[in-house]
């Protein structure tokens, strides 16, 4: 959706995608924190959309298995029981992402 919702060329959707995609590239933090922040953060706030999008751009970044589970651990410690099922599905997810890695591979 978000090419339709660029093509709709709305200069403040435009620039908070910009926004969003400054904040997440190389700096002095670099990427694969940013996006472990993200994911934290996500898992945090019980976005699920966020959280796919988080292990997604984790993975491509070279996230390995425990560098994800240990920032699952800190989310739940963090929202506590409530996030547990949210932890659930992005386990399942980070699963299917190594699972299509791997048959490239």
């Amino acid at each position: 959706m978000n090419e339709k919702i660029m093509s709709a060329d709305n200069k403040v959707m435009k620039r908070f995608f910009n926004l969003d995609t400054n904040a997440y590239s190389e700096g002095a933090v670099d990427v694969k924190t940013k996006e472990m922040i993200g994911l934290a953060c996500s898992m945090v706030l019980r976005c699920d959309d966020c959280i796919k999008y988080h292990l997604g751009k984790s993975y491509e970044a070279g996230l390995s298995k425990e560098e994800v589970f240990e920032v699952f651990s800190i989310a739940t410690l963090i929202g506590g029981s409530i996030v547990i099922p949210h932890l659930r599905r992005a386990a399942e997810y980070w699963e299917l992402l190594e699972e299509e890695g791997n048959k490239h591979v």
